[in-house]
């Protein structure tokens, strides 16, 4: 009970032996000091919703509206089941971590990575306090230069937010950000009837269903948050933690599915690869505009802090892991990884890019391929069990979409 009680209150990001203690959350945690359904299931809709929500309507063009249904539905609900075997593992092997359990199984850790939320920031803040000032502000002017406002909210927001020691804490943060997406939904429905159909102006770009599947499968890439939030849930079960899944997946799913649908029937095929660049195009100075791109920029912004705690507890296990519990190695790694991101998102030029790489390697390995490997590996069941079979067809789903996709990418590219 002793190392359960250091596993409950010290910094997420530190390296813990977990799998040494019989896991058993009921006993973890008294009710009274765990998170509450609701917030568990914020702070699981936080991690899953981010920026990746402006590349569905893209995604739509690519695919067709039936397609993109049946592919977005395949995705959440492989998304679902992948966070099953997870809890299967926890449970069986007494570890509380993604990476952990990664460890545990063969001795590396997953990756994960933060730099497309803070791209949106970059590339849509200055916009809106251009809207906002109506055109008065010199071009020049210090507030319209994205990277300076990135960096700005990456000190003032970002960083404070994720040195917090539990992801618990964050759940007030995460039930905003999630009325800001409810938000950004509806104003994409009530909008869809204020641009001219057909469109006045010629889209640039080139329609790419290779980044269909790789932005669904970075859009509800939640897995490395799913057991730490599962270790601070009040009264922590694998059916009550299952039941926190499938409400915050089908919720995200529901709010994903409108936003593109109603996305998508606005500019059709001139959907921008980030589709808020659509409505400053057409809706340059529309004061409802101005209000929902800060209502996603300060909803991503409120996701980056949730997914440090993974990443921290990644990097402190690969290069720290022989070092004892220090806040000075916590505050540093927290500092580094911000830094780290901030740069990317600063000279990464399209958000594209970032979708359609990210989503076919690292977000197809973490929603699909380890979770599969990591079932297989570990638990006891014959190969022919149900389950067995399930991640064996996880993992062969994971491996060849994430290949496709990468190549069809690459090929893209080179002949662009």
């Amino acid at each position: 009970r002793g190392e359960a009680a250091s596993l409950a209150l010290a910094p997420a990001g530190f390296p813990l032996c977990a799998h040494r203690v019989l896991f058993r959350p009921s006993l973890q945690h008294p009710p009274d000091r765990g998170s509450s359904f609701a917030f568990s299931v914020f702070n699981l809709m936080n991690a899953i919703m981010g920026s990746g929500i402006l590349g569905l309507s893209y995604a739509m063009a690519n695919t067709g509206i039936m397609g993109f249904s049946i592919l977005l539905l395949i995705v959440a609900s492989l998304a679902s089941y992948s966070v099953f075997l997870l809890l299967s593992m926890c449970t069986q092997t007494a570890v509380t971590s993604y990476e952990d359990l990664g460890l545990f199984a063969f001795g590396s850790p997953g990756k994960v990575t933060m730099s497309s939320y803070l791209l949106i920031v970059k590339s849509e803040l200055p916009g809106a306090v251009a809207g906002f000032l109506s055109g008065d502000g010199e071009s020049g002017s210090w507030y319209l230069d994205g990277r300076l406002l990135l960096l700005i909210t990456s000190v003032c927001v970002v960083f404070p937010l994720a040195l917090l020691p539990k992801i618990g804490f964050l759940g007030y943060t995460s039930s905003l950000s999630f009325f800001f997406m409810v938000y950004f939904a509806l104003v994409i429905i009530i909008k869809k009837w204020s641009i001219p159909c057909p469109l006045p102006l010629n889209s640039a770009e080139n329609l790419q269903s290779a980044y269909a599947i790789p932005t669904m499968a970075f859009s509800f890439l939640c897995h490395t948050s799913v057991l730490p939030i599962y270790c601070e849930l009040q009264s922590p079960t694998k059916s009550r933690m299952q039941n926190v899944t499938v409400t915050g997946i089908g919720l995200s799913f529901l709010i994903y599915f409108i936003s593109a649908l109603f996305g998508y029937l606005t500019f059709y095929d001139k959907v921008d690869s980030e589709l808020l660049q659509g409505y400053s195009r057409y809706l340059p100075h529309d004061t409802v505009i101005m209000t929902v791109k800060l209502a996603i920029l300060f909803a991503v912004i409120l996701t980056v802090p949730l997914i440090h705690f993974p990443a921290r507890k990644a990097v402190l296990m690969v290069f720290f892991s022989d070092l004892p519990v220090s806040w000075i190695c916590h505050i540093l790694v927290t500092l580094t990884l911000n830094t780290i991101v901030v740069l990317f998102a600063m000279y990464v030029p399209d958000i594209k890019n970032v979708f359609g790489v990210v989503g076919s390697t690292t977000s197809t390995c973490l929603l699909f391929v380890y979770p599969g490997l990591f079932y297989l590996k570990l638990s006891r069941e014959d190969f022919l069990s149900p389950q067995k079979l399930g991640a064996c067809a996880l993992v062969i789903f994971g491996i060849c979409v994430g290949l496709l996709s990468l190549i069809l990418i690459i090929f893209n590219w080179i002949n662009q």
